[in-house]
């Protein structure tokens, strides 16, 4: 039996985080392998007597009661979390101080501390993100290594490295607001790219994955519901979300074809959703701070508010485009920029701008670099070249979802041969 990918990120993350407060950061690895013993009694449990009717309760008695026998057997062998020493005398106080402990006001605060232990001001900020997707968000050294753009060695080493510190270090107190701006980057950025892993999917198996989105919206949500951490740039960066997140239904056709933004059908927008994540934008400009969250999210807002392809404000999404490069340059950014020109302006021109990406080599591996040649390529009736940019996506596809897509591209350029 294999657990739900989504209940697993979901719990492991809160349960690790409540495990990690009453063992203390110096037993983080004994605090997984008291997860991953709880999911190893449900994979060995749940296919004779059923899933329970309330799978995450059921995970958290399991941990809860692993944690009792841990302390039962290891208080005198192992030095656990100093604030819990005095409870361990007592059977009864230590099982309703864990009872308290498992509760969901605390779990929730378990997590917010969790994800600030997590960026360490003595580790880089790749090093943070990569800590925190592993530990909080239940992501494998291969999805990391593909979320960065590394290969898994570096990762492996780079994840190793950061729990050494991480076992050496205090949990973060989230009420010290002195500390909390410095970490809240990192805290974005791996919310950013946990979020983004989901929708745009480097994944092997496939390209759109709805559990990452959730999970990484729903621990965006727990940060906003915490006074320090409710402040404009988690706005910005949760508009993102909901604004992309409300498009994730019509990401794939009913035949279970990716669908470009182009050829979605925007009746499937989750219009709620979509109301939310404007509500959280207007909520994001209250401050005087603007950042790169801002501007995808006011940029996610004009194709929200477009009903159809031709009706989208493609000028201001050039404009918006043109800050965010100023704010953040890349050839990710440079390219999204082209396309909105060309829709702007048309097929040429975009290919001229996609032409002066300055470091548009470090695009080569990336498919749908060498699929927004062929799309416009194919709008100029150039086909002969639209197919040939369309085979070499098709030979960068990154799973068996975009492969079927950019094969469809293929197809659609047709055999006859135009000069």
């Amino acid at each position: 039996m294999e657990l739900d990918d989504h209940l697993f990120r979901r719990e492991a993350g809160r349960m690790v985080s409540v495990l990690t407060r009453i063992f203390g950061a110096h037993n983080l690895a004994l605090a997984e392998d008291v997860v991953q013993d709880a999911f190893c009694r449900a994979v060995e449990t749940w296919p004779v007597r059923g899933v329970p009717e309330n799978p995450s309760a059921w995970l958290m008695a399991t941990a809860k009661n692993r944690a009792l026998d841990v302390l039962r057997r290891e208080r005198t062998a192992r030095t656990f979390a100093p604030e819990f020493g005095r409870f361990f005398e007592s059977a009864w106080t230590r099982t309703a101080m864990l009872d308290e402990l498992f509760s969901t006001d605390m779990i929730k605060d378990d997590e917010l501390r969790m994800m600030f232990s997590c960026c360490h001001p003595r580790l880089p900020e790749a090093a943070q993100v990569a800590l925190m997707l592993h530990i909080l968000c239940g992501f494998g050294v291969n999805e990391i290594a593909h979320a960065f753009v590394s290969n898994f060695d570096a990762i492996k080493k780079r994840i190793t490295r950061s729990k050494k510190l991480f076992e050496k270090s205090s949990l973060f107190d989230v009420s010290n607001t002195s500390e909390f701006s410095t970490r809240l980057p990192a805290v974005l950025r791996a919310l950013y790219l946990l979020f983004n892993e989901g929708y745009h999917g480097t994944s092997p198996e496939r390209a759109v994955r709805t559990e990452l989105c959730r999970e990484a919206m729903r621990l965006s949500a727990l940060l906003l519901e915490h006074p320090v951490g409710a402040i404009p740039p988690t706005y910005a960066l949760s508009a993102l979300m909901c604004l992309d997140a409300a498009r994730l239904p019509a990401r794939m056709d009913t035949d279970g074809q990716l669908r470009s933004i182009f050829e979605q059908d925007r009746s499937q927008w989750d219009r709620q959703l979509v109301d939310e994540g404007l509500k959280l934008l207007e909520l994001s400009a209250t401050g005087a701070e603007l950042t790169e969250y801002h501007i995808e999210a006011a940029i996610a807002a004009v194709h929200a508010r477009a009903t159809r392809t031709e009706d989208t404000d493609w000028k201001a999404i050039v404009t918006l485009y043109d800050t965010l490069k100023t704010m953040r340059p890349s050839p990710i950014v440079a390219l999204n920029r082209a396309i909105a020109i060309a829709q702007d302006q048309g097929p040429e021109r975009g290919i001229d701008e996609i032409n002066a990406i300055a470091d548009r080599e470090r695009l080569a591996r990336y498919p749908f670099y060498a699929a927004a040649l062929g799309e416009l390529e194919l709008r100029r009736g150039r086909r002969n070249v639209a197919r040939q940019h369309f085979r070499a996506a098709l030979s960068l596809a990154r799973n068996p979802d975009e492969r079927e897509f950019f094969n469809q591209r293929v197809v659609a350029c047709g055999s006859e041969s135009v000069a």
